[in-house]
């Protein structure tokens, strides 16, 4: 079951990445932008969610941590780095979608800057 849920999942990324790639015109970026200013609302979204994410993924680690009252070298390495990489992972696309939503003009679309 994990194997079909994965290949779904990179099916379903791979047919929005394609479709975002298809909306852009050839000389220039209009479909980007266009497509960007209609998912506003989901960028902002995808970013809160994403941070919040990130949050949750520390704050259960260090919940972890002070109920069993030790940690150990061990429970650094097998569990520590896994969740600073999902961390990172969740805090890295906030911090996409954040310049994105900030400031447009960064990929090619400075009509949108009157959000």
């Amino acid at each position: 079951m994990k194997k079909f849920v994965k290949k779904l999942n990179f099916a379903l990324i791979a047919m929005f990445v394609s479709g975002a790639a298809m909306a852009a015109p050839v000389g220039g970026a209009g479909g980007i932008c266009t497509l960007i200013s209609q998912m506003h609302g989901i960028f902002k979204t995808l970013r809160t969610l994403a941070f919040v994410g990130a949050a949750f993924i520390i704050a259960d680690w260090a919940w972890g941590w002070i109920k069993s009252g030790t940690v150990k070298k061990d429970d650094v390495q097998d569990k520590g780095i896994a969740l600073l990489v999902g961390f990172a992972v969740l805090f890295g696309i906030g911090m996409v979608l954040t310049a994105v939503i900030g400031n447009p003009a960064l990929i090619g679309c400075p009509e949108l800057l009157d959000w």
